[in-house]
């Protein structure tokens, strides 16, 4: 077992929402049976499967609701996003019910966000539960030891059950299984999408163009759809935690690229996975990929695990020179080079004429401990 991050005896709250978001088999339902299992009090413990009570609940009748769920009592609803008209009905009961708890899961951002958004302004707090990070492996692993494991990390992932398997070949059998029944079903069943195969044949085009600028025309002319449909595809696949896109950072030069974007997997298993290569690490000719996708993916669940707000960008000029990730956060750039094998690297002098106040660093084998945490 790993020791999440995310705990939630310590930001829970009286008449508050606690939302707990994130891609299926992360790990949120073991997470809640993990709280409830040392919770001291009394809790009604719901699904959104169960119809009966997602009946009763989506009616939003504050009599029915009083009658249903005592004061000073828990309420656990998980996968609320399958419960209509949920936001309003937990706005009636934080407003309504003395002292009572409330902690929601949802694998689909999007959904459970519109359900909730404007419904519970000032009554929520929010939480991303991500695949299993750096930062929670080094509360399992030493340092020295987790280094000879980040290989396979860029190969399997780090979902919970692929950490927790015995064999390489089990680690590719589950997060396959991950990939192809699971991860997708959120996209499938929210946007009624009939076939999965446009998303799967659009996530192995982004999966072989990781660190590379991405043109919608280009993706659309391959798969022979729509434009407006590969960035809605896309749009669906960030809110459901498969990718997370960087746009081209610019300010000062009129070469800057700022209309393209870049993507990358969460979770390297699941990209693997769709193109189905799981070669080890040293027969790749993909590690340089792997690398950068790898350091971004752990550095935003760094940031978010800690509460950094981060705006995430990449820099590259028409002539080609680049910077592979700039974070801006409190007027500051930072500009950071990943390289897996050479430690040196200057940054581009049009980048430093142009941002007197940004910071640049070189990420390697060397050091990307101490990025990541």
């Amino acid at each position: 077992m790993f020791k999440r991050i995310v705990e939630i005896k310590k930001i829970i709250q009286k008449n508050k929402v606690l939302i707990i978001y994130g891609p299926r088999q992360v790990g949120k339902t073991t997470l809640v049976m993990d709280y409830l299992s040392n919770y001291k009090g009394e809790y009604i413990y719901k699904t959104g499967d169960d119809i009966p009570f997602s009946n009763l609940i989506s009616q939003c009748s504050l009599k029915i609701l009083q009658d249903n769920i005592p004061e000073k009592i828990l309420l656990v609803i998980d996968e609320a996003h399958k419960i209509e008209n949920i936001g309003r009905a937990l706005k009636l009961v934080v407003d309504n019910i003395k002292d009572v708890g409330v902690i929601v899961t949802g694998s689909s951002s999007f959904d459970l966000m519109n359900q909730t958004g404007e419904s519970l302004t000032g009554r929520k707090m929010v939480e991303t539960l991500y695949p299993i990070s750096i930062l929670e492996s080094l509360q399992k692993y030493k340092r020295i030891d987790l280094s000879s494991k980040v290989k396979d990390y860029m190969i399997y992932g780090m979902y919970p059950s692929v950490l927790n398997a015995n064999t390489n070949e089990e680690r590719g059998e589950i997060v396959t299984e991950i990939a192809s029944s699971y991860l997708l079903k959120d996209i499938l069943e929210f946007d009624k999408i009939k076939s999965s195969k446009t998303i799967l044949d659009l996530l192995k085009l982004i999966a072989f163009q990781i660190g590379r600028q991405v043109s919608t025309t280009e993706l659309a002319s391959t798969l022979g759809i729509d434009k407006n449909t590969v960035a809605r595809y896309l749009d669906l696949l960030e809110k459901s935690f498969v990718i997370y896109s960087l746009r081209g950072f610019s300010r000062n030069l009129r070469k800057e690229i700022n209309k393209m974007q870049k993507y990358y997997f969460y979770d390297l298993g699941i990209r693997n996975a769709i193109i189905n290569n799981f070669n080890q690490f040293d027969s790749r000719n993909d590690i340089g990929e792997l690398w950068e996708n790898f350091l971004i993916s752990e550095r935003v669940k760094r940031n978010a695990y800690k509460k950094i707000s981060v705006s995430y960008y990449f820099w590259r000029t028409y002539d080609q020179k680049e910077i592979d990730l700039i974070e801006e956060m409190n007027g500051e750039l930072l500009a950071y080079e990943f390289k897996i094998n050479s430690k040196q690297a200057s940054a581009p002098k049009d980048f430093t004429d142009n941002y007197k106040n940004s910071k640049f660093k070189v990420v390697s084998t060397d050091n990307y401990f101490e990025f990541l945490t």
